[in-house]
């Protein structure tokens, strides 16, 4: 086989998968799709709920730098794993290279350079830990919200504090990102009008103090025309929880309406909101993670989570019992149609 564990994902789970192999004296090789690791960790202006560190670029670049001097881990960067097979005695995983590496590289050069860069391959192990995490949930995935389809919205952790600053801004959801920009950025005097569904309700409470943010919660949100600029507004009819109809506007409008897990195709079990919990999957697949479950997911739950994938498989690899366990998708209620938590 190519190694003794596979691990698909380089964010701060997979890398700390990596790091617990290693020290239990297993090979390792970890499948990243973007360029360097942590991709994500790196846009994550402010940190507070994890241990010495205050900041996300600074939290990627020591766990680089920890897998830097992890001999038994290859990191494969650029590569993206579309599919994950398990059978008795191993696992398959499908790589191929993302769609960055070839845009930049023609085929042949890919060819030339040997199976490890070539445009697909099949790595072999007796064990894999999926850690790919969740991308942002679109406008289709939200039944609360209409008028958004076919319109080019950007996410709210994308938008430039210069650009928002004294702007009254329409937040549509209540995930995550909302608190880190407030936080990053408390000289703002932009004033924050968040629509957000009722499931979503848990997401507010650690902006719910902010006087620049209005909280509206609503049944349902029809996106009126315009693009939303400082000289053409956005309005937007709402519907909310007490059956009132309000008529909400803004100069600039944004996506913030959480996430969606995004597995390989192939052997990960997934449950019926998506996401893909541990005690699920075959005896050779471990998930960590923010796809394990619809409500943790966070930078120091996902670590956790990957040192214990590598631990199940290292126990496994030995014939010793194995609990999977991990946090269950029903914590607090169901998920709700617009996933992510």
């Amino acid at each position: 086989m190519d190694t003794d564990l596979l691990i698909v994902g380089g964010g701060p789970a997979g890398c700390a998968a990596a790091v617990m192999a290693a020290s239990v004296g297993m090979r390792s090789v970890l499948i990243e799709s973007g360029d360097a690791l942590c991709g994500a960790l790196r846009r994550i202006p402010v940190v507070r709920n994890v241990l010495t560190v205050t900041n996300g670029p600074d939290l990627a670049a020591a766990i680089e730098a920890d897998l830097a001097q992890c001999d038994l881990c290859r990191v494969e960067l650029g590569r993206r794993a579309t599919l994950i097979d398990a059978f008795d005695d191993r696992v398959e995983v499908t790589v191929e290279p993302a769609e960055s590496v070839e845009s930049v590289e023609p085929r042949e050069t890919l060819e030339a350079a040997g199976s490890d860069r070539a445009p697909r391959s099949r790595l072999t192990a007796p064990y894999v830990v999926v850690a790919t995490g969740v991308g942002p949930l679109g406008p289709e995935g939200a039944g609360w919200l209409g008028g958004a389809a076919g319109r080019a919205l950007p996410q709210l952790w994308e938008a430039d504090p210069a650009a928002i600053d004294d702007r009254t801004v329409l937040v549509l959801g209540a995930d995550r990102p909302l608190g880190t920009v407030a936080r990053a950025h408390p000289e703002l005097k932009a004033r924050f009008v968040v629509a957000y569904p009722p499931e979503d309700s848990y997401k507010t409470e650690e902006i719910r103090r902010d006087p620049r943010v209005e909280l509206v919660a609503v049944r349902r949100l029809e996106l009126g025309p315009g693009p939303g600029s400082a000289s053409a507004p956005v309005t937007a009819e709402a519907g909310t929880l007490g059956g009132e109809r309000r008529t909400l506007t803004a100069d600039l409008v944004f996506l913030n309406l959480g996430s969606a897990p995004a597995p390989p195709a192939g052997a990960v079990a997934t449950d019926r909101s998506g996401y893909c919990p541990p005690g699920s999957q075959h005896p050779r697949v471990f998930t960590a993670g923010d796809l394990r479950s619809v409500r943790f997911q966070r930078i120091a739950t996902a670590m956790g989570s990957g040192g214990e994938a590598a631990l199940g498989a290292y126990y496994a690899s030995r014939g010793l019992p194995v609990e999977t366990g991990g946090p269950p998708t029903d914590v607090g209620g169901p998920p709700g149609p617009t996933g992510g938590g």
